[in-house]
């Protein structure tokens, strides 16, 4: 429950900060700095998007190795695709409940609890012997998935509203890294393992890496991260200088403004792509160019590793859109403009990798692919911190489970829609075009729309609880 009282003390952890911050925006900083790693704000972005790649590369493990995984069990392509479903299914409903949650007791702690909780299915992944014990298995590894919420909110609690759409992005980005870096990283263990080891027991030990790295970080953001720049969550209310949060009250209030549901969509139309992607990539281009599970996987890691500087650019062009049209209330035309132009690009581009059927043209056509759909996801969360300021946490938990809902129903359509999966893939860029479309209707209170202008003032200060 909330407290009645207000904030009796201007108490704060840190006396001063080694980046330039706005006190009106809580001591967010209004610079990144990547050569900076003091606390609080780099110090927490470092460690944060660290923790995140952790949990994406555990998450999706056994995508890169399923054809391996496949053949041992006697699985059927079926069964592969209810593993890939099973796989975001979790990851939707823990999204939705982590967001308010670290709203309440800050983000720092459920992400030390979300990562410490997945790495024991992850641990467990070896011991798969059935399609419904990798289902399973696949299903709480997914709980994995909710890490992004906390990497966001840590995001836009450390920054200001003049660079959160870079600071998001390159988080975010950098730790979706991990989906391509396990792409060849597990193909490589495994590959060292079997040297020694007999094939199929390889691949159950390489599951022990992923799973190690997890459980580490967990440890690390809980001693190394920081709920806000004033200090932790527990500290602030202890001195009076934090009301506690109702959870409740968090997810009423970012749930009601429909613009987090058009959101929502978007990044189903972004995330859940690329986390559809991720899982059926390796194993379309082994079944229709016939490249075995090694090159397979390295082709799919260029998707993954795209995410290098796609992600980071698209919330980059995002800030540079916001100064262009002139910061403040009006600033936000152009970050719905540039949403609207990466969504579509999306779109075209996966039209198009449908239609290839040369290696040289589909790797081309993956490339470009990638660039829109993880440029659409940076851009997203540059809208998102200003959607409920008082319920970041809350929208960004309903946002992010957009993008396993997506995912949800995109594996659907590879599951049970056209047998051919380049048919799968050009109904996908149709979605995508549409989901474009309803991008005009975003129109958030304080702030200009794509054609309209606000309405009321926009309010002078982001509070940091």
């Amino acid at each position: 429950m909330a407290s009645a009282a207000e904030p009796s003390t201007t108490w704060q952890k840190y006396e001063t900060y080694s980046l330039p911050t706005d006190p009106k925006q809580g001591d967010r900083a209004t610079v990144l700095r990547l050569r900076n790693g003091r606390r609080p704000h780099m110090q927490t972005f470092w460690v944060s998007t660290l923790a995140w790649f952790a949990a994406f590369t555990a998450w999706f493990s056994f995508a890169p190795l399923m054809p391996e995984v496949k053949k041992d069990l006697g699985l059927s392509t079926s069964d592969v695709y209810n593993a890939n479903i099973s796989a975001v299914s979790a990851t939707l409903v823990a999204r939705l409940v982590v967001g308010p949650l670290a709203d309440a007791l800050g983000a720092r702690t459920t992400f030390s609890l979300l990562l410490a909780a997945g790495s024991v299915p992850v641990f467990c992944s070896g011991l798969v012997d059935s399609a419904g014990s990798l289902a399973l298995v696949r299903f709480f590894i997914g709980v994995l998935g909710a890490c992004f919420v906390c990497n966001q909110i840590l995001a836009s609690q450390m920054f200001s509203r003049e660079v959160i759409g870079t600071a998001s992005a390159v988080s975010g980005g950098w730790g979706n890294l991990g989906g391509g870096v396990c792409q060849i990283a597990m193909v490589l263990i495994w590959s060292g393992l079997k040297q020694g080891l007999p094939h199929e027991t390889a691949w159950r030990v390489s599951f022990i890496f992923p799973a190690a790295f997890v459980l580490i970080m967990s440890v690390v953001v809980l001693t190394r991260c920081d709920d806000s720049p004033k200090g932790q969550y527990k500290e602030l209310i202890a001195h009076g200088a934090m009301v506690r949060k109702s959870s409740a009250k968090a997810a009423s209030q970012g749930y009601r403004d429909y613009n987090s549901w058009i959101l929502t969509i978007h990044y189903a139309a972004c995330l859940g792509v690329e986390l559809t992607t991720l899982n059926t990539c390796a194993t379309y281009f082994d079944d229709k160019f016939g490249l075995g599970t090694t090159k397979a996987g390295l082709i799919a890691t260029v998707f993954g590793l795209m995410q290098i500087f796609t992600r980071a650019s698209g919330g980059l062009l995002s800030d540079s859109a916001f100064k262009h049209f002139g910061g403040g209330s009006t600033g936000m035309r152009g970050r719905i403009i540039v949403q609207m132009c990466t969504l579509t690009a999306e779109g075209v581009c996966l039209v198009i990798f449908s239609r290839m059927n040369s290696l040289g043209s589909a790797i081309a056509l993956l490339t470009s692919f990638a660039v829109g759909v993880q440029m659409s996801e940076g851009s997203t969360f540059g809208i998102v911190p200003s959607v409920c300021p008082e319920a970041t946490g809350a929208v960004s938990g309903i946002v992010g489970a957009g993008g396993n809902l997506g995912a949800i129903a995109f594996g659907l359509l590879f599951r049970f829609g056209p047998s051919a999966p380049e048919t799968c893939f050009l109904l996908l860029g149709f979605i995508v075009l549409g989901c474009a479309a309803l991008t005009p209707l975003l129109r958030l209170k304080g702030h200009d729309g794509m054609f309209t202008r606000a309405k009321v003032e926009e309010p002078g200060a982001i509070d940091i609880i």
